[in-house]
């Protein structure tokens, strides 16, 4: 378990710690083993409507193996507002968490859920907060993702028909961005300019052509970011 230093009332729990008796663990353990299965047999495995080789997740399994696959719980059924602040806490202290020796940040997870979010409710809060915080995660180099039962109704990037982002229970998750990001970005024009300060003068093969379509549509060109509207502070 890790305790934030900015603020001692912020933990984060690993996977190990969901066998202790932290208090959080006691009242939540079901849902926490919940989303430590579903990563396991969801995100770490290939799934036939993917619409591509390899695991849901590219980065779940080497999280979960190396120790960088961390939980958060924000007890009690928050509105889409509280629940955008509740992440402020945790996007603070992601950079300054622990490195891993031999691990790449992109592999750095936190997943916050809220088990007391009762289904019907979840989808508005969760995409509410989503949406706020994106763009100023995207701006720090960061991606926010939305899961919930369900599930959201965004689909996948290899086949439209699958909707990829299903959890047991309502969650936001923080990482890294990375490079193959490019496709959850491209209809925002500011976000693509961040996305180009990071990784316009390295971009995959298999996006380079979208990027450079997308980039000169906004009036972008890699590395020279400066002619896009700023993303809006969160």
């Amino acid at each position: 378990m890790l305790t934030d230093p900015a603020d001692p009332s912020r933990v984060l729990l690993e996977t190990a710690d969901l066998a202790g008796d932290h208090d959080l663990v006691l009242r939540y353990r079901t849902p926490l083993r919940e989303i430590v299965t579903w990563a396991r047999e969801y995100l770490c495995r290939p799934h036939e409507e993917l619409g591509r080789k390899g695991p849901v997740c590219p980065y779940a399994q080497t999280a979960l193996e190396r120790g960088t696959f961390y939980l958060a719980v924000r007890p009690g059924r928050p509105g889409g507002p509280e629940a955008a602040e509740t992440l402020a806490g945790y996007r603070d202290w992601f950079p300054r968490l622990p490195a891993t020796p031999g691990v790449s940040a992109q592999y750095r997870t936190i997943l916050v859920l809220f088990p007391d979010l009762p289904e019907p409710e979840a989808a508005a809060v969760i995409d509410h907060a989503q949406e706020t915080l994106k763009s100023r995660y995207v701006s720090e180099g960061l991606m926010i993702g939305e899961f919930y039962p369900g599930p959201p109704p965004k689909a996948g990037l290899w086949n439209p028909a699958f909707l990829p982002l299903g959890s047991p229970v309502p969650l936001l998750a923080i990482r890294h961005m990375v490079a193959t990001d490019f496709p959850f970005l491209r209809d925002d024009p500011a976000q693509v300019a961040a996305y180009l300060e990071r990784f316009g003068d390295r971009p995959p093969a298999a996006l380079r052509t979208e990027i450079q379509a997308v980039a000169g549509r906004y009036g972008l060109v890699p590395g020279n970011a400066s002619r896009a509207p700023s993303l809006t502070a969160s």
